[in-house]
């Protein structure tokens, strides 16, 4: 019985980061773009472990390019329609440079998720930053 016990304890241990984390303040936010525009840029304002999440629609094909500007705690990952930020695997991610870009594989709804690291998000650091998305 005590092994059983040990294993469920660790089990426990094991998923607190992914319950905590499902407390932490996730705003959406949607991205329009003015009348034959291509890209548009939005800004926002994120502490300690919140994210936002700016949703695009795209079509399967276009390109899309991302690029963040402001704090330098602001990162960002890019998901495809149908797939949960930490649920799912990213499409890309901000590079050194704080950009991405890449083809679209489907069409739907894009997922710009902007979060700080973890060290920054433990001691509430603040992280404004624009983003701006690009689609040709």
């Amino acid at each position: 019985m005590l092994p059983l016990r040990s294993m469920l304890l660790t089990s426990l241990l094991a998923l607190t980061p992914v319950l905590a984390s499902a407390a932490d303040k996730v705003t959406t936010t949607p991205v329009h773009f003015t009348k034959g525009a291509s890209s548009a840029t939005v800004r926002g304002t994120l502490s300690g472990y919140e994210t936002v999440r700016y949703t695009v629609a795209a079509r399967a094909g276009q390109t899309m390019a991302v690029t963040i500007d402001g704090s330098p705690n602001a990162n960002f990952n890019v998901f495809a329609p149908g797939v949960v930020p930490g649920e799912g695997e990213a499409l890309g991610s901000n590079d050194e440079k704080r950009r991405w870009s890449g083809t679209l594989p489907n069409t739907g709804t894009y997922v710009v998720q902007v979060y700080q690291m973890r060290a920054q998000a433990r001691r509430n650091e603040k992280a404004p930053h624009s983003v701006t998305v690009a689609i040709r």
